[in-house]
């Protein structure tokens, strides 16, 4: 059959069926990640690489890491240079919607297109392995003995772990503006400053520190759930009498300018994904609960939180 011919015929094939030509055949996928490696966004974007191809859904993946202001400097990068192109993703979520709070930078995620939420995580605090904190009331005791001398080391200003510190100071009476918070650009360089105790305490998603945590060389003390994580024991910050909670979730957004049919295949292709066995493990490797929600619910979903996040920031003192 002449090439032009069996063009023609997948084409009739793919009208017939309901579903837009690119449907029918692999992509060749562009990941934005707007981050430096060794963080969440990171392993999120590169596990879902790994599920894309296992699924077959995608010929190639590329990767491009740039990280910086929770993400919205590869926010904009990503909104600049993708406009229209159907094959480009950036990974993102919750720390970016605080980025954008905080920083009110020129490009915002409404300039980009919502595709699907993946998973939920909440944040766990750590100690160095050194440390001569032992345990969150021993933070809290020198945090209201004299707040700048605790160091809070975590991701971007306005990351779920930023949030996090400032309402635990809120919480126990301690003014969220005194708070020292360090930002770090990426989950590597927050981890480097933790376990070189450069900080006081660090704050992050369970899978950035887990490998740390059961080598020992970090000491859990805290998470931002309303129950225990499954298989951690680890006391939430509400068994220990601090009234917050607060989850992290993240997801993919398509580049400017798609189409409702080039968006509706990239939502299906990533939800396939999910169903993978590589996607699975990876859900338990890193302690990510599935949370996967496409279409309009998904964006409704961010307009919500982000509303949500500015509440909870202007209530903490943040803005």
């Amino acid at each position: 059959m002449r090439r032009d011919t069996f063009l023609k015929s997948l084409a009739v094939l793919a009208a017939s069926s309901g579903l837009p030509l690119s449907a029918l055949a692999a992509t060749n996928v562009k990941m934005m990640i707007p981050a430096n490696p060794g963080g969440g966004w990171d392993a999120t974007g590169r596990a879902l690489g790994k599920a894309l191809l296992e699924a077959k859904v995608a010929d190639t993946v590329t990767f491009e890491n740039k990280g910086g202001a929770a993400g919205v400097l590869g926010l904009a990068q990503f909104v600049n240079s993708s406009k229209g192109d159907p094959n480009a993703m950036m990974v993102m979520g919750a720390v970016m919607l605080g980025g954008i709070i905080t920083g009110k930078p020129p490009v915002s995620i409404t300039a980009a297109t919502p595709l699907v939420r993946l998973t939920s995580e909440y944040n766990v605090f750590v100690l160095p392995a050194n440390s001569p904190f032992k345990t969150m009331a021993d933070v809290v005791a020198q945090l209201k003995k004299d707040p700048g001398s605790v160091k809070w080391g975590g991701g971007s200003r306005g990351s779920t772990e930023h949030i996090a510190a400032a309402m635990i100071a809120r919480a126990v009476g301690v003014d969220p503006a005194k708070i020292n918070y360090v930002a770090f650009r990426g989950g590597g360089e927050a981890t480097a400053a933790i376990l070189g105790g450069n900080v006081t305490i660090g704050g992050s998603g369970y899978s950035e520190f887990s490998e740390y945590i059961k080598a020992g060389k970090m000491k859990p003390i805290g998470v931002t759930s309303s129950s225990r994580l499954k298989g951690i024991d680890v006391p939430t910050l509400k068994e220990q009498a601090i009234d917050v909670e607060i989850g992290n979730w993240r997801g993919v957004y398509g580049a400017p300018g798609i189409t409702a049919a080039q968006r509706k295949t990239l939502s299906d292709l990533l939800v396939k994904a999910t169903l993978t066995k590589s996607w699975q493990e990876d859900l338990v490797k890193n302690n990510w609960t599935p949370a996967v929600l496409s279409g309009a619910a998904f964006e409704k979903f961010v307009d919500d939180d982000f509303a949500s996040l500015r509440a909870t920031m202007v209530k903490s003192g943040m803005i």
